[in-house]
Formats: structure tokens, C-alpha cells, sequence
């Protein structure tokens, strides 16, 4: 397979030799066109000029002595290549110039008919185009003597259609060609450096595309410039940004929830271990570690899916109009904290499962880290509304209040005793971010923390 630049640059070079050649063809025409044209005007000049001749000189009848007198008169007068022919075909009268022109190489005979037998005659030549600096080319018919005079039986001047050359084709053909090989070699050499500018840039895209995709995920190409090769290369590396964070996170989700499974199943090995030896108070203790290890198992898996199907933008449910104040009643009743609503109708468009799963991770957080003192209010702001979990505990720190929302962070001094695993404020930030919301974690007057998750009205 032919490389892009090659055959942009091959494209390039059939174009230019169609132009060449179309060029050339019209040119040729209009060449043929003109000499037509030539050829019209001499003809029509000359018929005029023996209408003239025919009224100013004596009859046919008249004795040929007196019709030579005349036309040499006239001859004179006109200063032009000029013969008089009987009806018979002898020359009546002929001019000096006649003569001269008779003997020159190209020279063409051309006649026109009286109208009573008799025929002027004219000689034209096929001249050359003058040479640079409008001199006309010396010897026989340029009308000049030897040293450049001109003669005195051809007068100061000449019919300016005697000297317009008959055949211009040749030279000037030639000359157009010479041009168009220059324009096509000029334009050839000149845009060969161009088109490679421009495949040797996707050849380096395609370099940066293979090299990512062996994986180099820290790859990225150069995007300098305005072109749609630099639009191109600024996508690919805004979307291996995006794919190079997608799977890191998911290798750090791996590598921690990989982590965080040990201690339950290692705890469940352990009760297992215990169960055969165990009294019957034991057991029943046991027992009950055993359910609340699997328990903590279940959420965490559960967890992590939801995480993984949040960050890959997998649908998780369809989007409908949610009635926020009977889910904060519902939440509140079941984690039995107060309820404080600020509004008679609160509804935003989402899905109802992850709203429902945001809110009672917040409060169950609260119910563990922050006591028995819980407070769910919901209130309108501008664009919507904001749940907010007041708790009474120790409180966050003001620099920890943004990293408690990453995956599997937890306050320094929270065992695992405590419950959790650190997923569950990254949940409420991914699904109020996939609501088009925000979420943040504010000190509350008094003593505690604040949670603040904002979520857009639905539209009308």
C-alpha cells in the first residue's frame, strides 16, 4: 500500500500535468482562432482596396499603356506590394515592392477580382515575430536596407496587417510550453516539501496511537498547531488522559478492594476454625461474627461493582422524576434520625436507586462516626435543592475534607472494627456528580460535620 504522502503528492502532480495540457489545448485554439481571423481581415481589406483600385483606375478597355501609368501611380501613392493582371493572366503594371516581396522565402500571392476581368494581386509574407527590443529582423522583407535604413520606395511607414505575422503558432507554442514545464517543475519541487510536512505528522499520530496501544499509557503526541491534524492529535490525547485515569482508578479499586477482603475472610477462616471446638455461648458468638463478616462482604462487593459501573458510565437504572421529600422521610425514618424539610415540593430527575444509596450512605456514616445525634434536612437553593447530614462527632479536619471522598480513604485513627471500607463518600460524590450535582463536607457550629450534597430541579 501506497504511502498517504505519496499519493497526495501523485494527486498533486496529475493535476498540475491536466492543467499543463488543458492549458496548452485552449491556448492552440485561440492560436487558430486568431489566425482565422487574420486571414478574414487580409482578405476583406484587400476586396475593399481593388474596389478602390477598380473606380481610380482607367477602364479594361483603356489601352495598357495608359492602365501601367496609373497603376504605377498608385503604386507609388499606396507603397505596397502590388500587381495588376489582365483577364488574359499577363501583368498589366506591377510595383518595385511586388517584385522584391515575389522573391523572398514564404512569400504568398494573394488576388482579388475587379469585377471586369482584371485582378489586383498582393504579395504577403510569413514574417517572424520581432526580436527583443521591437527591431525588426534585417535582410529581404523586413523593409529595411543593409545598414538598417529603409528604403525610399517603401516610405515612412507600412499597412500594419502586412506585417502581423500569418503563422505565430510555432514560437508561440513553444513559449508556452517552455512556461508550463517551468510552473509544473516549480510547483512539483515546491509542494513535495509541503505534503510531506504534512503525512510526516500522521505518520508521528499513528506512531503515538501504536505506542499507547502497546501500552504506554503516559504516551501523548504533539498536538502544536491549528490544522485538523492538530485537532485530531489534541483529541486522542484528551481521550488517553481519560482512558489512562479510567484505568489506573480501576487498578487502584482492584488493588484496594483486593485489600480490604483479607480482613473479613481471613476473620471468617478464623471463626470457622473456632466452631468445632466452641461451647455453645461460643458459637453463638461465633455465629453471629460469621453473619456480620459476610454481611461486610455483600456490601463490599456490592460496592465496588456499583463504583466500577459509575466510573465506566454504565447505566444503572432509568431516569425519572424523584420525589426527594419522601425519600429523606423514608431514609430518616429507617436510619431514625430527625427530619427537617424546608420546602413542600422537592423533585429532580434522576435515578431513584443511586439518590436512595447516596442519602443512606451518608447518614449511616453519620450514625457511625458521628453518634446517635443525626439531623437530615432538606432545603431550595438556586437550581435545586440540598440534602444536608448533621452529625455531632469529632468532626474532619478542613485539609482531609476533600480527600474523604476518594475510594477507600479513611480518617487516620478509624479501625476496621468501626465498620466500612472507605467507598462509601466516593459514592455519593460519583452519584451526585452523575446527577449533575456536587457534594461537600463543611464544620458544623457546635461541634460535628455538615454533608451538603446539591442536586439540580428537574426541568420543566
Amino acid at each position: 500500500m501506497k504511502s498517504l504522502y505519496l499519493r497526495i503528492y501523485l494527486t498533486l502532480v496529475a493535476l498540475l500535468l491536466a492543467f499543463a495540457f488543458g492549458s496548452a489545448w485552449l491556448f492552440q485554439r485561440h492560436i487558430e482562432q486568431e489566425r482565422g481571423n487574420v486571414e478574414i481581415a487580409a482578405s476583406e481589406r484587400l476586396n475593399a482596396m481593388a474596389g478602390l483600385l477598380k473606380l481610380a483606375l482607367p477602364p479594361a478597355t483603356a489601352p495598357r499603356a495608359d492602365q501601367a501609368a496609373a497603376f504605377a501611380d498608385w503604386g507609388g501613392r499606396l507603397r505596397m506590394p502590388l500587381a495588376l493582371e489582365a483577364a488574359d493572366g499577363s501583368r498589366i503594371g506591377t510595383t518595385q515592392m511586388f517584385r522584391r516581396r515575389l522573391e523572398e522565402p514564404g512569400a504568398i500571392v494573394v488576388s482579388a477580382e475587379l469585377g471586369d476581368g482584371r485582378s489586383l494581386e498582393m504579395v504577403r509574407t510569413m514574417r517572424p515575430p520581432n526580436p527583443p527590443g521591437g527591431q525588426a529582423a534585417s535582410g529581404a522583407g523586413s523593409g529595411q536596407g543593409p545598414g538598417g535604413q529603409r528604403r525610399p520606395d517603401e516610405g515612412p511607414w507600412t499597412s500594419p496587417w502586412l506585417h502581423r505575422p500569418v503563422s505565430p503558432g510555432a514560437p508561440a507554442v513553444s513559449t508556452l510550453a517552455v512556461v508550463l514545464v517551468l510552473l509544473f517543475v516549480g510547483v512539483a519541487v515546491g509542494a513535495f516539501p509541503v505534503v510531506r510536512r504534512l503525512t510526516r505528522r500522521l505518520e508521528a499520530l499513528k506512531q503515538g496511537v501504536e505506542q499507547f496501544g502497546a501500552g504506554q499509557l503516559h504516551h501523548r503526541v504533539d498536538d502544536s498547531g491549528r490544522d485538523e491534524v492538530a485537532a485530531v492529535a489534541h483529541s486522542f490525547n484528551q481521550a488517553a488522559e481519560r482512558i489512562e485515569t479510567l484505568l489506573r482508578s480501576h487498578q487502584t479499586l482492584l488493588a484496594n478492594a483486593s485489600h480490604e477482603l483479607r480482613s473479613p475472610l481471613a476473620r471468617l477462616k478464623m471463626a470457622f476454625a473456632m466452631l468445632d471446638e466452641a461451647t455453645p455461648a461460643q458459637r453463638e458468638r461465633l455465629a453471629h461474627e460469621i453473619d456480620v463478616n459476610i454481611a461486610e462482604l455483600d456490601a463490599l462487593v456490592e460496592e465496588v461493582l456499583l463504583a466500577s459501573r459509575l466510573e465506566a458510565g454504565s447505566s444503572v437504572g432509568e431516569t425519572h422524576a424523584v420525589e426527594l421529600l419522601a425519600l429523606g422521610a423514608e431514609e430518616a425514618a429507617r436510619a431514625e434520625a430527625s427530619f427537617e424539610p424546608e420546602t413542600d415540593t422537592a423533585r429532580v430527575q434522576g435515578q431513584e436507586r443511586l439518590l436512595r444509596r447516596a442519602l443512606r450512605n451518608l447518614l449511616d456514616n453519620a450514625r457511625r462516626y458521628g453518634g446517635p445525634e443525626v439531623q437530615l434536612s432538606l432545603r431550595p437553593v438556586a437550581g435545586g435543592f440540598e440534602f444536608t447530614v448533621a452529625d455531632r462527632g469529632p468532626g474532619v479536619p478542613a485539609e482531609l475534607r476533600e480527600r474523604i471522598f476518594e475510594p477507600f480513604y479513611r480518617l487516620p485513627g478509624h479501625a476496621e472494627m468501626a465498620g466500612g471500607v472507605g467507598l462509601g463518600l466516593s459514592l455519593v460524590k460519583q452519584i451526585a456528580e452523575r446527577h449533575g450535582g456536587s457534594v461537600r463536607c463543611l464544620a458544623r457550629d457546635g461541634g460535628g460535620s455538615r454533608f451538603v450534597i446539591f442536586l439540580p430541579a428537574a426541568s420543566a
